[in-house]
C-alpha cells in the first residue's frame, strides 16, 4: 500500500480544504468514495481487468495538487491553436481540472442547455447534478474511479433537455499546465434526456514539459431516442500517465458513438463501459492509436447488453513502432439475449466449431453442442 498510503493520508489530512473548494453534490460520495479507495487500493497487474499495466506503480511518484484551487495563470484562448483547419465548434477550456469561465465570447447554445463548470453548476441546479452524479461510476468496484471521486473537485458538464438538438458540435479542450510534476484530477457528467442529441470532441493537451498524472471519469447519461457522439483525442507527450474512466448507460432506441484517438502521450489507460439499458438501442465503440518510442496505450472495454434487441460494434486500430506497447481487452455479455441480432445460424457454427476444439483436445462430451443447440431450438 505504498502508493496507496501518500493518499489516504493526504485526504486524511486535507478532507475540509477539498470540500470546502468544491460543491455539497460533489462531497457527498467522497467519504464512501474514500472508504472503497482505503479498501480497493490502485489496481495492480494481479488483477484480470489491469493486466497489462501497473497502475499502482504510475501512483507511486510524489506529485502536486492544486487543492486549495489557485489560480492558473494561463489564457488558454491565447496560448491553444487548433492544428485541425476549417473545425467550426463551440470551444471551452478546463484548465488542469477547473473549467475555465473567462471565456471570450459566450457560443449561442439552445434554450435550457446547461454547460459549464461542474462545481457551479452543482451549486446553481443541485438536485439536478445529484440525480446523475455517481450513478454510473461505482466507486465500490475500481480503485481509480474511488480515487477520482475521492479528489476530484471540479470538471465540465453538459445536460441537453428533452427534444432539444445542438447542431454545432462541442469542443472542450483539456489543457495541462504546471511547473512542477502535477495531478489532475477530473469529472466529466453528461445528461442528455429524450430525444436530445449533442457532439463532443473532447481534446488533450500538455503544455509544460513535466510529468502529468490526470485521472478522468465521465459519466454520460442518454435518454430514450437520443443521439450522442463523443470523440476524445489525446496528444500531450511521453511524460503524462492518464487514466480515463468511461461510463455510458443508454435508454431505448438511442444511438451512440465513441471514439477515442491517441496520437502522442506517455502511458495511457482508458476503461469504457457501456451498459445497453432500453430495446433498440445502439452503440458504436471505436478507437485508434498511434504509438512509438516507449510509449503505452491500453484500451478496455465492457458491453452490458441488459435488454434484447440492442446492437452493439466495436472497432479498434493500433500502429505500434520502436518499443511501443499495445493493449486491447474487451468483454460483451448477455449476447444470448439479443432476440434477432443473435443469428442461430452463427451460434450453430460456434457450437460446431467448439465441438470441433474439444475433440482435438480428447475431451468428450456427453453430447454434441451443436446437436443439442439444434435440438434446443427446434424443440
Amino acid at each position: 500500500m505504498r502508493a496507496e498510503q501518500q493518499y489516504i493520508d493526504l485526504f486524511s489530512q486535507c478532507e475540509a480544504m477539498i470540500c470546502k473548494h468544491s460543491a455539497e453534490v460533489l462531497n457527498a460520495p467522497r467519504a464512501q468514495a474514500f472508504a472503497d479507495f482505503e479498501r480497493l487500493g490502485f489496481p495492480t497487474r494481479k488483477q484480470e481487468k489491469y493486466k497489462y499495466i501497473d497502475a499502482s506503480k504510475l501512483f507511486e511518484p510524489d506529485y502536486g495538487l492544486n487543492l486549495n484551487r489557485l489560480d492558473i495563470p494561463v489564457n488558454p484562448y491565447e496560448v491553444f491553436k487548433c492544428d485541425v483547419p476549417n473545425m467550426s465548434t463551440s470551444l471551452y477550456f478546463v484548465v488542469n481540472d477547473a473549467f475555465y469561465n473567462k471565456s471570450l465570447t459566450k457560443p449561442q447554445l439552445p434554450e435550457g442547455v446547461l454547460l459549464g463548470s461542474l462545481k457551479e453548476l452543482s451549486e446553481q441546479h443541485p438536485a439536478l447534478v445529484k440525480k446523475y452524479y455517481g450513478k454510473l461510476a461505482d466507486t465500490a468496484k475500481d480503485g481509480i474511479t474511488a480515487f477520482n471521486t475521492t479528489f476530484a473537485q471540479d470538471g465540465f458538464m453538459l445536460y441537453v433537455p428533452k427534444g432539444v438538438v445542438i447542431d454545432k458540435p462541442i469542443q472542450l479542450v483539456n489543457i495541462l499546465r504546471a511547473d512542477v510534476n502535477f495531478m489532475v484530477n477530473r469529472r466529466i457528467l453528461i445528461v442528455l434526456e429524450d430525444g436530445a442529441q449533442a457532439r463532443l470532441l473532447v481534446c488533450d493537451h500538455a503544455m509544460d514539459n513535466v510529468n502529468f498524472l490526470s485521472t478522468q471519469v465521465i459519466e454520460a447519461h442518454i435518454g430514450e431516442n437520443a443521439v450522442f457522439d463523443l470523440y476524445e483525442l489525446e496528444e500531450t507527450h511521453t511524460s503524462s500517465v492518464r487514466f480515463s474512466n468511461l461510463y455510458v448507460n443508454q435508454e431505448a432506441n438511442s444511438n451512440v458513438l465513441l471514439n477515442g484517438m491517441t496520437l502522442h502521450n506517455g502511458t495511457t489507460r482508458n476503461t469504457t463501459e457501456v451498459t445497453l439499458s432500453g430495446r433498440g438501442a445502439e452503440i458504436n465503440l471505436c478507437g485508434m492509436a498511434i504509438a512509438d518510442k516507449n510509449e503505452q496505450v491500453d484500451n478496455h472495454t465492457f458491453i452490458d447488453h441488459k435488454v434484447s434487441d440492442c446492437t452493439s460494434n466495436e472497432l479498434f486500430k493500433y500502429v505500434l513502432d520502436d518499443q511501443a506497447i499495445g493493449a486491447f481487452a474487451g468483454k460483451v455479455i448477455r449476447i444470448g439475449h439479443m432476440g434477432e441480432n443473435a443469428y442461430p445460424e452463427k451460434v450453430e457454427a460456434v457450437m460446431a466449431g467448439l465441438d470441433r476444439v474439444f475433440a482435438d483436445l480428447g475431451i468428450t462430451l456427453k453430447c454434441s453442442l451443436k446437436e443439442a443447440y439444434d435440438k434446443r431450438m427446434n424443440g
